[in-house]
């Protein structure tokens, strides 16, 4: 019975790097629609997205049975209830590269974004980037030096995300009524990617060390 349930155990882990995975890969398909105006790469990332919610699905339906059949206690307990929280995560993060892809579907041929601010959103995107692969890589090999990768990363869009606001609440601002909801958007897409990888993140250290470092970030 042990034996059955590591492997059921590590099928809970394998699936979440494969969630992860597949969420990087969304995000940087999403990221390269974005700026390049690509609807039809685009609509491949919304469709794809189906996928990481079925991923989210089956793990939690694998995390409720072990709980149900197998009783886990100590650390075998907060490593399912961790899987459930991190799967929300991890699918949430999902869809905020399906909302970028959404965005440029919308704005089609038009870019979703000023180009007054596209050095600043690649900026984002190449940081959000940075912390889906870290993630990968975390949850896969739980070395708890990418969570430190990963928080710098979280704490420069933070700052880019504010920078956006107010060149958008700025005098100086020229570009359309539409424009700034656009911009505020797809800030806000890439701010949030990063706070649910932030919180994954604090989740796998906190199944590696047993201590919780204070996750106030909304999942």
């Amino acid at each position: 019975m042990r034996k059955v349930f590591q492997e059921e155990l590590k099928k809970v882990h394998d699936d979440l790097v494969e969630i992860a995975t597949l969420v990087s890969e969304a995000l940087n398909r999403a990221v390269e629609a974005f700026s390049s105006a690509d609807v039809e790469l685009a609509q491949e990332v919304i469709a794809a997205d189906a996928r990481i919610d079925f991923l989210q699905t089956a793990i939690d339906e694998k995390a409720i049975e072990i709980l149900a059949l197998q009783g886990p206690v100590a650390s075998d307990l907060r490593t399912i209830v961790g899987s459930l929280r991190m799967s929300a995560s991890l699918e949430r993060m999902g869809d905020l590269a399906r909302h970028i892809a959404q965005l440029t579907r919308l704005r089609y041929p038009e870019k979703a974004a000023p180009g007054s601010l596209e050095k600043t959103f690649a900026r984002m995107a190449e940081l959000d980037k940075t912390i889906a692969d870290e993630l990968v890589g975390l949850l896969d090999d739980h070395d708890l030096e990418r969570t430190t990768r990963i928080q710098a990363a979280n704490a420069e869009i933070d700052e880019l995300h504010a920078g956006v606001f107010r060149a958008i609440a700025n005098p100086s601002w020229t570009s359309s009524p539409a424009a700034a909801v656009d911009a505020a958007l797809v800030s806000r897409y890439f701010e949030r990617f990063a706070d649910h990888g932030v919180s994954v993140s604090r989740k796998v250290s906190y199944l590696v060390t047993g201590e919780w470092d204070g996750d106030n970030t909304s999942s």
